[in-house]
């Protein structure tokens, strides 16, 4: 199964949690266990996994990933936007997750992220579901 749906980015850099719309991707499959991918097919954008009990969490990744990667570094891209080329790579732009008992198998903290790093933009992620 696969489906599609768009996220609306407010900021140049956000990681909005997509938890709930993956779930729903994969209670309309009606999957047992298998595996479901998140993807996005954007070279400024990720996919990851990590704590989604509090906000801080959040901030603070957002806050030293651009320590890491600043917006400006003398960078030869001409579009201005190296930055968030470099962190889409380093965070990858999918994640696999175990499908076990119609559930995701993620862990009680965890919730999956849709990673902006050169928005306000409308992204698109992809879930392709496969089991039985």
């Amino acid at each position: 199964m696969f489906k599609e749906f768009h996220v609306k980015t407010t900021g140049r850099v956000q990681l909005i949690d997509i938890t709930d719309k993956v779930r729903d991707c994969l209670n309309e499959a009606g999957i047992e266990n298998g595996i479901l991918t998140v993807f996005t097919p954007h070279t400024t954008a990720a996919i990851t996994i990590n704590e989604n009990a509090d906000p801080d969490v959040k901030r603070d990744i957002i806050s030293e990933i651009n320590k890491v990667i600043p917006f400006d570094d003398n960078y030869k891209h001409l579009e201005g936007n190296s930055a968030a080329h470099i962190k889409s790579s380093l965070f990858g732009v999918s994640e696999s997750i175990i499908i076990n008992n119609k559930r995701m198998r993620l862990g009680r903290w965890q919730g999956i992220y849709f990673c902006e790093f050169d928005g306000p933009r409308r992204r698109k992620v992809y879930v392709q579901i496969i089991g039985k």
